[in-house]
Parts: C-alpha cells; sequence; structure tokens
C-alpha cells in the first residue's frame, strides 16, 4: 500500500514553494501534511501520569532511570532514547537506548503475554551516547552511537548472543537505522547540520559484517530524484564520510527513520521536515514542513523519533516542541495524540508499537527534573488503529 494514493495541487498555490520545479510534470506530488482533526480525536486532561491522550488510552509508566524496574532486580539506564519492540514467544521485549556519554549502551524489559514485566536487562554496555538505532528482519537491535566517527552496534534483544561492532556500516555521527527487506539494505541516518543520508548493501543479507555503504545524492531542491554513490572510505577518517561524494545531499540534523511499503520516511530537526523516499521510483518529497502549515501553528515541533503503525499512520516524537506525539494520517493530515505536561525541559524518545500493535513504548528522556537521571518510560494502551 502506497501512504500517498492521491495527487493532488501544492498547498501554496505553485510548485516553486514545495517542490522546487524539479518534479512539476503538470501533476502535482501530494502535499506535506497540514493540520487537521485526527483519526483519534481531542486530547484530553492529564492523566495521573501526567499525560493528555484521546478517549479510550490508558498510561502506566514502565521504569524511571536510577530506579529498579518493578518486578526485576535491573535498574535502568540514564537518558532513555531509540527503542523497539520484539516478540519473543511467551510476550514480548522493548529495547531502550541510553544516550550519555561515556558508557551510553542499551537495556531490556520482557513482558508476558499479559503486558506484566517479567525481566529486565543490560544488551549493550561501554558505548558512548547511543541515540537511536533500528530492528532487523532477523530480531537484533542497531544501536547507534551519537559522536563524531561513531559507529553501530548489533545487539540480541533477547540477552543471549554478545554484541557485536559493526564497522563497515561506517564512522559518522548515527542516529537511526531502518531494514529494508526488498532491496535487502539498512538506511541510516546522520545527526550534523550538513548530515547525508546513507544506506548499507551487506554482501550477504541477514549478515552485517561486511558490505557497501552508499550515500543519496540529489539536488538542493526539496524533491525530485536520486541515486545511490558508494562511499570510498567509510572510516571517515581523515575525512568525513558526509564530504566523500560530489553531489551528495545534505540534510539538516538527521533523526528519525522507517520502513514500510516501499518507502522510507526520515527526519531532520535542524529544519522540523519529515522526508519521504519513493524508492519504487527514486524520488523523494517532504511528509511534513512546519514552515509550510498554511492557516495557524504547526502542530509538530522539534522533529525527532519516527515510528509507524499498521494502519499506515506515522507517530512523530518531538524533541522539546510541546513534548507531542504527532500522527500523520495516511490522507496527510497531522494532529497531537499525545502531549506530556510539566516536562518542557525534556524530549519524547523511542517510540515503538508492540508486536499485536495495542500499545505504544517511548520515553521522557529527561522527565520532569530535566536531568539525564530523570527519564521516565512509558506505555500506552488503546485501541489503535489497524
Amino acid at each position: 500500500m502506497e501512504r500517498r494514493t492521491v495527487l493532488r495541487a501544492a498547498v501554496l498555490g505553485g510548485s516553486s514553494a514545495v517542490f522546487g520545479g524539479t518534479l512539476w510534470r503538470g501533476a502535482a506530488y501530494a502535499a506535506p501534511a497540514q493540520p487537521g482533526t485526527g483519526p483519534y480525536g481531542a486530547l484530553g486532561s492529564p492523566d495521573a501520569n501526567g499525560i493528555r491522550l484521546p478517549s479510550g488510552f490508558t498510561s502506566r509508566i514502565i521504569a524511571r532511570s536510577g530506579q529498579t524496574v518493578s518486578g526485576t532486580s535491573y535498574t535502568w539506564h540514564n537518558a532513555p532514547d531509540g527503542g523497539a519492540c520484539y516478540t519473543n514467544g511467551s510476550g514480548w521485549i522493548y529495547v531502550s537506548n541510553s544516550e550519555i556519554n561515556p558508557s551510553g549502551g542499551a537495556s531490556a524489559v520482557k513482558f508476558s503475554s499479559t503486558g506484566t514485566v517479567t525481566g529486565a536487562y543490560r544488551i549493550l554496555s561501554n558505548t558512548r551516547q547511543n541515540c537511536a538505532g533500528g530492528k532487523t528482519p532477523w530480531n537484533t537491535w542497531l544501536s547507534c552511537e551519537e559522536v563524531s566517527l561513531g559507529y553501530v552496534y548489533e545487539t540480541d534483544p533477547f540477552g543471549v548472543n554478545a554484541a557485536v561492532r559493526r564497522d563497515a556500516m561506517g564512522r559518522f555521527k548515527h542516529e537511526a537505522a531502518a531494514a529494508d527487506p526488498v532491496r535487502q539494505v539498512i538506511y541510516l541516518t546522520e545527526d550534523e547540520s550538513n548530515g547525508r543520508f546513507y544506506r548499507f548493501v551487506p554482501a550477504t543479507w541477514g549478515n552485517l559484517s561486511s558490505g557497501t555503504l552508499q550515500v543519496l545524492v540529489a539536488g538542493s531542491a526539496t524533491s525530485g530524484s536520486f541515486t545511490w554513490a558508494n562511499v570510498p572510505d567509510p572510516d571517515g577518517s581523515p575525512t568525513s564520510t558526509r564530504t566523500q561524494v560530489s553531489g551528495s545531499k545534505s540534510f539538516n540534523g538527521g533523526e528519525g527513520c522507517h520502513y514500510a511499503d516501499d518507502t522510507v520516511w526520515f527526519t531532520t530537526k535542524g529544519d522540523n521536515r519529515v522526508w519521504q523516499l519513493n524508492l519504487t521510483n527514486n524520488t523523494y518529497e517532504l511528509a511534513y514542513d512546519d514552515s509550510l502549515v498554511v492557516g495557524g501553528s504547526a502542530p509538530l515541533t522539534g522533529v525527532d523519533n519516527i515510528t509507524g503503525a499498521s494502519s499506515g499512520d506515522l507517530f512523530v516524537a518531538e524533541d522539546g516542541g510541546n513534548m507531542e506525539i504527532c500522527v500523520i494520517t495516511p490522507d496527510d493530515v497531522i494532529a497531537p495524540f499525545l502531549r506530556i505536561d510539566g516536562q518542557s525541559g525534556s524530549e519524547i524518545t523511542g517510540p515503538a508499537f508492540s508486536p499485536d500493535g495495542t500499545r505504544l513504548y517511548f520515553s521522557s528522556q529527561r522527565g520532569t527534573s530535566g536531568s539525564s537521571s530523570g527519564g521516565i518510560t512509558y506505555e500506552v494502551r488503546g485501541p489503535f488503529r489497524a
């Protein structure tokens, strides 16, 4: 299913404002998402956890930084960040990075089939500022270091196998990763003001020990066609990976990344955009841009982590802003899904759905304290549409 099935005129009355003129061929591409009534309705009053939710949804706290996870003996990490969920046969697991430097790493919480917490444990240690990452089709977690010349570590959410550093995936300020099983590649974002968008092509799908790092090559406009070029030196030293290929496209602060249905979406926090790559025809466009919102204030700022639901809805978390997770529907409507009150010094991180799609996990990285030691990891349960 393609999220964008209807071609519509540009929202600002002309192609150049939205599309840079590069793709205008008489029929406009879909305009970036605009505010409207979301599929879940208005947000209610803050609940006991300070979270405003639509009717029918509830929240609970799963873990707090520096405190023992309830029902376990494990102390939850500071500054919880990117996350993902995994089926484990008896229930599921939620994995969460720790964005501190040094020590970083990642932890996991295990749930029974009814959602009861049954365990928690460390899956990665002694790394640096593990920000986001991504889930692989073979059920590992790619934990990414958001530091200069950072690495990607492939970790085991089940806590059995030791983590492995994947040097072939390049050394740069890694942010997020998203696996594309159709093209058998891993997409990667770079958190630099002049960052690039990459893909890693493994020599063998399912084995990330060797392969080719490539960078997206495109024009400077906000839509157009793109190609891929090999990065000559993925080690990034002495020349950074983002400056090695002439014509590679610059993105202002790459953040979250999500793949589904021959499309990959990624966010850039420096300009509050959600980008969309249409992989069947090698074109790109804007799925959201806060500067292109018409009639009123933008509902989504501080654009950061992103995930998707089986419905085709995208859920985008804010780094700051007014501490919301917003939903972008397949109809290109954007609306708040939830808001956390009283935590303006924090950011929302790690949104991920349980395998059955009925629970959304995420964290407030610095909680009410505004400190990395004050992180809170939540679960929201309710009638998410399928």
